[in-house]
C-alpha cells in the first residue's frame, strides 16, 4: 500500500489540530474558515483586497477574522469599530502589525513601522523636531509658499504644452520635508533630487502591488540606523502621499471641470491676483476648503491603512484578541460611509458643505488614520495640499487632453494605495 497519501493525510490533520489549538487561545472574531497553511488566500481578491473586506463585513459584521497565511488577522469595519479601537482604546490598539514587504528595508526601525517604547520615543522626537522646525506655525507656510511658487514657475515653462505632472507635483513636498531636515532645497533638475524621487515613487508603486544623538547610549533607542530610518519615513510618509493626492485631486477636477471653475472663483474673490493665497484664507474660502477634504475621502489613498497590533490580550466587545495579533482597519469604511456621505461612490464637494455653503467637519474624515498611530505629518500635509491646489488654480486653467466624460478616474492599483492612472493635462495661464 501506498503510504504516501496516508502521509499527507495525516500531516493535514496536524496542522488543523495545531491550527484549531492557536485558535482556542482567544475567542477571536468570527469569519471565513480558513485552509491550513495559506488561510483565506484564495476567498481574497488581492488586487482590490477592499472589495473583498466590504464583502466579508456585510456576512460577519464590523468585526471579523481573516487569514493571511497561517496567522490570524482582525479586521475592522465601520466608524464605530474604528472609533472604538483607535480613539476610546488608543493604547491597547498602538502596535504596528506585519508588514513583511517593508520590514527588510525598515528592520522595525524609524517612526511608521517601529513598535514598544522605541516607536514612543522615536515619534515623540520625531514631532519635536517637526514643531521646532515650524511645524504648524509660520516659518513653515513661508516654505510651502516659496516651494508652491516654484512650482507655478516651472509650470509656466511647460508654455501650455501637455504634460505629466506627477514629478513635479512631487517636487514641493519633497522640497519642504528638505527644508525642515537639511534647511535647504535643490533645484528640479537636481541628479541627487530626481534620484531621491524616483525611490519614492517605486517605493510608493512597489507596496501597492498585489504582492548621532546618543550612539554612547546603549540603552538608548536613537541610534544611527534608527535616525536614517526615521529620516527615510518622514521623506518617504511625507512626499509620496501629497504628490499621489495632488495628481489625483487634478484628475478629479479634470474630470468636473465645473468644480475647478468654482474654486478659482472663490480665488479670485478672496485673494486676488496680487499676492499668493495663504492658511488664512482657508476660513474664508469654504468651497475649496471642501473640495480639498473631498479629493481625499474620494481618492481613500490608503484604503486599509497601515496595519495596527494589540499591546497585549484585548477584549473587545465579546471577543478575546491576543497580544500582538494584525489589526486592519478599514479606512474605507468609513470615507465611504452612504449615511455620512450621501452617493458616496461620487465625488461632490457638497459632501463637506452645509445647506448655508459653509465648511462642514465630519468626524468621519480620516484619511490620516486617528488615535495613537495618526500621521505625524498630518498638519503639513493639509497645509501643502490647500497652498499647492489654490496656487495652481490662482495662476492657471487646467485643460484636459480628452473629453471630460472619457476621462477614467479609476484607480489603476488599490491596494495597500490608490494610484491613478497615467495622464497629461495642459496648464493654461489666466
Amino acid at each position: 500500500m501506498d503510504l504516501f497519501p496516508i502521509l499527507v493525510i495525516c500531516f493535514c490533520l496536524i496542522l488543523c489540530l495545531l491550527w484549531n489549538q492557536r485558535r482556542a487561545k482567544g475567542k477571536l472574531p468570527p469569519g471565513p474558515t480558513p485552509l491550513p497553511i495559506i488561510g483565506n488566500i484564495l476567498q481574497i481578491n488581492m488586487k482590490d483586497m477592499n472589495k473583498s473586506l466590504n464583502m466579508l463585513a456585510k456576512e460577519y459584521g464590523p468585526v471579523f477574522t481573516v487569514h493571511f497565511g497561517p496567522k490570524p488577522t482582525v479586521i475592522l469595519h465601520g466608524y464605530e469599530a474604528i472609533k472604538e479601537a483607535l480613539i476610546d482604546r488608543g493604547e491597547e490598539f498602538s502596535g504596528r502589525g506585519e508588514f513583511p514587504v517593508l520590514h527588510k528595508t525598515s528592520q522595525g526601525l524609524g517612526v511608521v513601522f517601529s513598535n514598544g517604547e522605541l516607536w514612543k520615543q522615536t515619534r515623540r522626537f520625531s514631532l519635536m523636531v517637526l514643531r521646532n522646525m515650524g511645524m504648524g506655525k509660520k516659518t513653515i507656510e513661508d516654505r510651502i509658499q516659496e516651494e508652491a511658487l516654484c512650482l507655478v514657475e516651472a509650470l509656466k515653462k511647460t508654455k501650455g504644452s501637455p504634460c505629466d505632472p506627477s514629478f513635479l507635483l512631487g517636487c514641493v513636498p519633497c522640497n519642504v520635508i528638505c527644508s525642515v531636515i537639511f534647511q535647504s532645497r535643490f533645484e528640479y533638475n537636481d541628479e541627487k533630487f530626481l534620484t531621491l524621487m524616483k525611490y519614492f515613487h517605486q517605493n510608493f508603486e512597489i507596496v501597492s502591488t498585489p504582492w548621532v544623538q546618543e550612539k554612547h547610549n546603549k540603552q538608548s533607542e536613537f541610534t544611527m540606523d534608527n535616525l536614517i530610518i526615521t529620516v527615510w519615513d518622514l521623506f518617504s510618509a511625507g512626499t509620496e502621499t501629497t504628490s499621489t493626492t495632488m495628481r489625483y485631486g487634478l484628475l478629479l477636477l479634470l474630470k468636473h471641470p465645473e468644480v475647478s471653475a468654482k474654486v478659482q472663483e472663490e480665488i479670485q474673490q478672496v485673494v486676488g491676483r496680487n499676492r499668493s493665497p495663504c492658511m488664512k484664507d482657508r476660513s474664508s474660502m469654504p468651497y475649496t476648503d471642501a473640495v480639498v477634504h473631498e479629493i481625499q475621502r474620494f481618492i481613500d489613498l490608503v484604503p486599509t491603512n497601515v496595519p495596527h497590533a494589540v499591546t497585549q490580550d484585548v477584549k473587545f466587545r465579546e471577543y478575546i484578541i491576543p497580544k500582538g495579533t494584525t489589526v486592519i482597519t478599514s479606512l474605507n469604511s468609513v470615507l465611504y460611509d452612504d449615511k455620512e456621505f450621501p452617493n458616496p461612490e461620487k465625488f461632490d464637494p457638497g459632501h463637506f458643505l452645509d445647506k448655508s455653503g459653509n465648511f462642514k467637519k465630519s468626524d468621519y474624515f480620516m484619511p490620516f488614520s486617528s488615535g495613537k498611530r495618526v500621521c505625524a505629518g498630518e498638519g503639513l500635509a493639509r497645509m501643502e495640499l490647500f497652498l499647492i491646489l489654490t496656487n495652481i488654480l490662482q495662476n492657471f486653467t487646467l485643460k484636459s487632453l480628452v473629453d471630460p466624460k472619457d476621462i477614467d478616474i479609476t484607480p489603476v492599483n488599490k491596494n495597500f494605495g490608490s494610484i491613478p492612472r497615467f495622464y497629461e493635462l495642459c496648464f493654461i495661464p489666466v
